[in-house]
């Protein structure tokens, strides 16, 4: 998944969410699961107080009475945790009275340590206990006789934690995997949730991807209804962008008409006439009808550059032209290399392709020993527009480093021993150049010179 990417970015943000709302809604679960645990905890603590204080009035008169049944069999185990005691105050004698779990062992009070009551005129507290126990306390005060021989009695119930800390270590262990399954599950739903809700965007990239290639010319299909607009769009600036091709087109094509028969009417009158001036008009006119023929192609070019939907396979395009040099030069007996993988292919028009290539391997052939070698290959740069490199070399007398770092100039032709007019270098860089492509002249491995054409590849 690419970092800049709508489905990163969704599925980055559900993810941090929920990072960040998992691990609260678990603390508020366990807080509320905690709090509900520890009053359940205090609950039953009072309920046995009031069950032995109250068992202890009953069964006693001046003096507490020892409580027959507070209904915790706790109470009888030894060290179990679950005590009681009732203990006289104000450093006068009286009955101490203790559970069987306590025995001989004992436990501080809250009066002792400073515990103001509360409601009910309950004094809670945590205190430490047998055997290292940690003990939640309950304690009341109860006064035994009447008048000045009243005595004032501390009866208290205390009850380990050790269940409350199981326990909320058992809630929390069982919490933290239920949360651990569920943010695992929550981030595969919105993971599936981003690929199912961007799938219309990946076929809108497949049918884009097509009509570049020229297998469509339109954006198909059924898309979503936020998409549907951006398709219609699509669509309308495809057939806007055909149109005005095929105007300028049109426009070109009505030009080459317009200026070309006037032009060769003026030639073949000028050629009937013998006199210098007749001779001057066919020389200037002839002239101008090359410049004309030049920069009409030119225009086609430019209009034909970058057409959606328009690519050329080079290896076919390649073997073609390597035929066609092989029978003209065949008296040389030359041997044409190519090597081109099949699947190469050219964003742009064939006619294009076919007057680059044959300009340079024609070239090539002219001066070529005996031997022509075509590469091309893809030039992948990782964006979504990727381009080819073709090279063309022959093992002749090539190119001085001088020549090779003059610029191509149109109609200078950089040696007189071969036939030529010195246009195919000119309009292979115009091509190159029309087509978003360069084209520049090395020095070749085989001893000649190398061009090196790059351009547009699907």
């Amino acid at each position: 998944m690419n970092h800049n990417s709508l489905a990163f970015r969704l599925f980055a943000i559900a993810t941090a969410w929920t990072l960040v709302v998992l691990p609260m809604a678990g603390l508020l679960i366990y807080t509320l699961y905690r709090t509900d645990t520890v009053s359940s905890h205090d609950r039953r603590l009072r309920l046995l107080l009031t069950v032995i204080r109250a068992d202890s009035v009953e069964h006693g008169g001046d003096e507490p009475g020892s409580p027959k049944d507070a209904g915790e069999p706790l109470f009888t185990v030894s060290q179990s945790g679950w005590y009681w005691q009732i203990k006289p105050l104000d450093k006068k004698p009286g009955r101490r009275l203790v559970s069987d779990s306590l025995a001989d062992d004992t436990y501080p009070l809250p009066s002792e340590i400073g515990i103001s009551p509360g409601d009910n005129e309950e004094r809670w507290t945590i205190v430490p206990g047998p055997n290292n126990q940690v003990l939640r306390v309950v304690e009341v005060m109860h006064f035994f006789g009447e008048g000045a021989d009243a005595k004032r009695y501390s009866i208290s119930v205390a009850g380990t934690l050790a269940e409350v800390d199981r326990s909320l270590s058992s809630f929390s262990a069982r919490l933290i995997q239920a949360l651990a399954l569920s943010g695992v599950g929550l981030l595969f739903v919105t993971l599936f949730q981003v690929r199912f809700g961007l799938h219309p965007l990946r076929q809108v990239e497949k049918s884009l991807a097509a009509i570049r290639a020229g297998n469509a010319t339109r954006l198909d299909g059924e898309l979503p209804a936020e998409i549907a607009p951006l398709q219609a769009e699509l669509n309308a600036l495809l057939k806007s962008h055909q149109d005005v091709v095929e105007r300028a087109r049109t426009q070109v094509g009505n030009l080459a008409h317009a200026l070309k028969t006037p032009l060769a009417v003026l030639i073949n009158e000028a050629r009937d006439d013998p006199s210098p001036l007749a001779e001057k008009v066919t020389e200037q006119t002839q002239l101008m009808r090359d410049q004309v023929t030049h920069y009409l192609n030119r225009a086609r070019m430019v209009a034909n550059v970058g057409i959606i939907g328009h690519t050329t396979e080079v290896r076919s395009v390649s073997d073609a032209l390597s035929r066609t040099l092989q029978k003209i030069y065949r008296d040389r007996g030359l041997d044409l290399e190519i090597d081109c993988p099949p699947e190469l292919r050219f964003r742009g028009e064939r006619q294009d392709l076919e007057e680059m290539l044959g300009n340079l391997m024609d070239n090539a052939c002219k001066w070529a020993n005996c031997r022509v070698r075509l590469v091309a290959r893809s030039l992948l740069n990782g964006s979504a527009h990727n381009n080819l490199e073709i090279l063309i070399e022959d093992d002749g007398p090539g190119l001085s480093a001088e020549q090779l770092g003059e610029p191509v100039q149109r109609g200078r032709r950089l040696d007189e021993t071969k036939p030529g007019s010195g246009l195919g270098h000119s309009i292979v860089a115009e091509l190159a150049q029309a087509n978003n492509g360069s084209f520049e002249r090395l020095r070749s491995e085989l001893g000649g010179l190398q061009t090196r054409l790059v351009l547009p590849a699907v």
